[in-house]
């Protein structure tokens, strides 16, 4: 039980604590650790919230509100990493995999994948990091591939 208190400890961060956490007890360290493990979800509902709003608002900005939605495509460039995000409806009509596939062939590993449903809509969030920092990423190259493979499957 005190391997796991103290692994439990170690994850959070040190900033959280309201003095160095190897002065506090092990009932004030849990204490501490459940206060920020509640933070942390009211952060996550509050992030959830205004994802679905900014979907919403884009969907009726865009007319892509009602019925089929059309893939929105976004890349990014994170100093040496890329994020890609593209957000689709249920009957998207493209393959992840082509979309992981472009990324690396541009010189770029993927880090991670993350997928979330929202209603009716799809946001996939792909994060890479650049494999060679001196070259560097083309994210308007990325863009277009990748838009070349949605408008291929549509």
């Amino acid at each position: 039980m005190k391997a796991l208190c103290y692994k439990l400890v170690s994850i959070i961060p040190d900033h959280h604590f309201s003095q160095p956490k190897e002065l506090l007890s092990h009932p004030d360290q849990i204490d501490e650790a459940s206060s920020y493990i509640k933070m942390m979800r009211e952060r996550i509902e509050v992030l959830n919230r205004r994802k679905a709003q900014l979907i919403s608002s884009y969907a009726t900005r865009t007319g892509h509100g009602g019925g089929h939605k059309y893939p929105i495509l976004t890349v990014t460039e994170l100093g040496f990493g890329v994020e890609v995000m593209l957000i689709s409806g249920l009957n998207k009509k493209f393959m992840l995999s082509q979309v992981i596939s472009v990324i690396e062939q541009e010189a770029a590993q993927v880090l991670s994948v993350n997928m979330s449903r929202v209603g009716e809509t799809i946001i996939h969030t792909i994060h890479a990091q650049v494999k060679i920092s001196r070259v560097g990423v083309d994210t308007s190259r990325i863009s277009d591939r990748i838009q070349k493979i949605i408008s291929s499957n549509l």
